[in-house]
């Protein structure tokens, strides 16, 4: 599983348990992945919500690092079901969500999607045409950006049908070489920094502080998080007995690395905001950014651009496309992720000349950490709960168009898991408090402070335990060694019915 030219071919693998002898991924090649999926310019563009927030330089900082360093965190276990269950993470939910409740997981994964493929092709679109803007002088036309963005939208749906390969290879070449234009970046910009930037003058710990910190710090969040829905369709090519540990090193030092592009999206948005006092209320930040940018940098720019965008465009799509035919089994691989492509390429349209951008990022990015949060806190409960034992051919009952298994509970949804997540995301959107942009009906109740990363940690915490102790699962989910924590109950699993038209059973895994 190199990703050499030679390797590549339209993936045929979707959902099913991918077959040991296919597994040759390494952590390597996932680690590439999921840091290439952040290291990006789209990233860069999330860095600079906390000085639009009114931060200063240093306070933006401490957003930002906060919200990267608790992120990973939360995001790392998320890698461990991909070789454990040999599919991706929403067909794994299925042990906790039941084999039709785990349409949760993909429709998660929709969402980030469609706000990170946005994200990459406006941010991609617009430096193109603002490069040509720089180099002409010339004043861009709106079908300018239109062609822009079709054609990164084209190219990030043709990398994401022909399959894990082709993205692997992409992030290959992208994630060396935005990591050096990065650098380059700084090193250009830096004669313009100054580190004393104040923004809205905001004192530390002051009332009128918390309100756009903790917003700022959600933004920055929904990056790590976007991706717990999407870890285990990189994952799920590595060998069953791959290190967890090891693993989960990978994906925190990934989301570490996103601190690079971070960081140069904080550097130039202060030198942007400085020079240009009405940036903070045009928030156009590629366009700001190619205004500071010294001529010869405009080209590995527009490098930049091109590279990042298609490995975070890439890494969002082509999970989804993957995800996307689970849920409708008729589609294949390449056919799902051909329709949601579409989707997304008309709403990124719809996005950018309908609606307001900025309003349009905070609102997606805000739902994708509240209601993933609290998926992603489940799943790991859930995992503790079962002590890693998993039935991966109990998971697949949904997708091969029958009925019954350990994991169909009741027809199919497992009424704790998705009760614990439905009340645990429904508050924790209402408490959403995002300044200007977006404030949820319990907002200000905590006198404008945040509370909804809170409680879409704690709430299903406490929620999910308590349900499984007033509703417990049969005794056959746990295995031989019994659940952990929560008790169980001696009910029959009803036979699994239907047709087959999968691969023979594989033996469970533990």
């Amino acid at each position: 599983m190199g990703g050499n030219l030679a390797d590549i071919s339209v993936e045929t693998h979707g959902i099913e348990i991918i077959p040991d002898a296919d597994r040759t991924a390494t952590i390597a090649d996932f680690f590439r992945i999921a840091w290439g999926g952040s290291n990006s310019l789209a990233t860069a563009v999330l860095g600079a919500f906390p000085i639009l927030f009114g931060l200063s330089f240093w306070q933006a900082s401490a957003a930002t690092v906060l919200g990267v360093l608790l992120g990973s965190l939360l995001l790392a276990p998320m890698a461990i079901f991909g070789p454990i269950n040999g599919t991706n993470n929403a067909v794994s939910s299925s042990a906790h969500f039941g084999v039709v409740g785990r349409i949760v997981g993909s429709m998660l994964s929709l969402l980030t999607a469609i706000a990170f493929v946005s994200i990459s092709v406006w941010s991609s679109g617009d430096a193109v045409v603002g490069a040509l803007q720089r180099l002409t002088h010339r004043q861009p036309a709106e079908w300018m950006f239109a062609l822009a963005y079709a054609v990164f939208a084209g190219a990030i749906l043709l990398v994401s049908i022909v399959g894990f390969r082709v993205m692997l290879l992409v992030n290959k070449v992208a994630v060396v070489a935005a990591s050096l234009l990065f650098a380059l970046g700084f090193w250009i910009f830096l004669p313009q920094f100054d580190a004393r930037f104040a923004g809205a003058g905001l004192a530390w710990g002051a009332r009128d502080f918390w309100p756009p910190f903790l917003g700022a710090t959600l933004v920055v969040l929904s990056n790590p998080i976007s991706f717990g829905a999407f870890l285990g369709d990189w994952s799920r090519y590595l060998p069953r007995a791959t290190s967890r540990l090891q693993l989960m090193g990978a994906s925190i030092l990934a989301q570490w690395l996103s601190l690079v592009p971070f960081g140069f999206g904080l550097v130039t948005t202060a030198i942007i905001a400085r020079a240009q006092p009405q940036f903070l209320a045009q928030v156009d930040y590629t366009g700001g950014l190619l205004a500071i940018a010294p001529v010869p940098f405009v080209g590995p720019l527009l490098a930049l651009a091109m590279l990042s965008g298609m490995s975070t465009g890439t890494t969002s799509l082509y999970g989804t496309g993957l995800d996307f035919c689970s849920v409708v089994p008729r589609f294949t691989r390449p056919q799902a992720t051909l329709f949601i492509g579409s989707l997304a390429a008309a709403l990124i349209f719809i996005g950018r000349f309908g609606f307001n951008l900025v309003d349009a990022i905070t609102t997606f990015v805000s739902l994708i950490v509240v209601m993933t949060t609290p998926w992603m806190v489940i799943m790991m409960l859930g995992y503790l709960f079962r002590r890693g034992y998993y039935l991966p051919e109990a998971m697949q009952v949904f997708n091969r168009g029958q009925t019954g298994g350990a994991y169909w509970f009741t027809h199919g949804w497992n009424w704790p898991a998705m009760s614990a997540w439905l009340l645990s995301s429904g508050v924790a959107l209402l408490m959403v408090n995002l300044p200007g942009h977006f404030v949820g009906w319990l907002g200000n109740l905590a006198g404008g402070i945040d509370l909804s990363l809170l409680a879409a940690l704690l709430l299903p915490a406490g929620l999910y335990p308590l349900l499984l102790w007033c509703f417990p699962e049969p005794q056959a989910v746990f295995g031989p060694a019994g659940p952990f924590g929560v008790p169980s109950a001696d009910r029959p699993v009803p036979a699994v019915t239907g047709r087959q038209v999968c691969t023979p059973p594989l033996s469970e895994t533990t």
